[in-house]
């Protein structure tokens, strides 16, 4: 196992309980292992890979500036990924940013270090631009709810906690996302 893949899930362990953050080496170490998985959510929330690498590091600088208060922090990956798509919706509400801009990133020719072929590219494209669509097409709590715990690795009870509703509303949200993609990847 890679250095990284155990470094990952010592983290990930960690957040489970609570993670200590000696130094300020260790708040960033953390951060950037985490940074993959919140640009792709932020990228679905905002259709731009520039707007979420943008975001991205304007989380980075959120956190930064709060780092004294680490050690009263339950969940490290949670927290960060709730201050992402806070930004992400501030970005949003932006009157500027409403002038819309297309989902019109390029997508990686690769998978999970496998090169895919022109074909394999272009069904895996169109299979991502209708799951886009699909996700944008949801009620921003499905959004919400489903991108944390799919990519933010966000327990039900701990999406409840944050949004300050209860664990049973959490759950029908993300069951009506997940029957609302569903749909959308069927008809494929």
């Amino acid at each position: 196992m890679s250095e990284l893949a155990v470094s990952t899930q010592e983290l990930r362990d960690a957040e489970s309980t609570g993670v200590r953050m000696d130094t300020e080496e260790d708040f960033v170490r953390a951060f950037n292992l985490m940074r993959t998985d919140l640009v792709s959510t932020l990228y679905f929330v905002l259709g731009s890979h520039d707007d979420a690498q943008d975001v991205a590091q304007e989380v980075f600088i959120k956190c930064w500036r709060t780092r004294a208060t680490l050690q009263d922090i339950k969940n490290l990956r949670a927290w960060i990924f709730r201050v992402g798509l806070n930004a992400a919706k501030d970005l949003q509400r932006n009157a500027w940013r409403r002038r819309a801009k297309p989902y019109g990133d390029a997508v990686p020719a690769e998978v999970e270090g496998k090169l895919l072929q022109p074909g394999e590219t272009l069904e895996n494209k169109e299979t991502l631009d209708r799951l886009r669509k699909a996700l944008h097409e949801l009620r921003p709590e499905e959004k919400e709810v489903f991108l944390l715990r799919q990519n933010g690795d966000v327990t039900y009870e701990e999406i409840a906690k944050m949004r300050r509703t209860p664990v049973g509303t959490v759950k029908t949200q993300m069951r009506s996302a997940l029957q609302k993609l569903r749909r959308v990847l069927k008809e494929s």
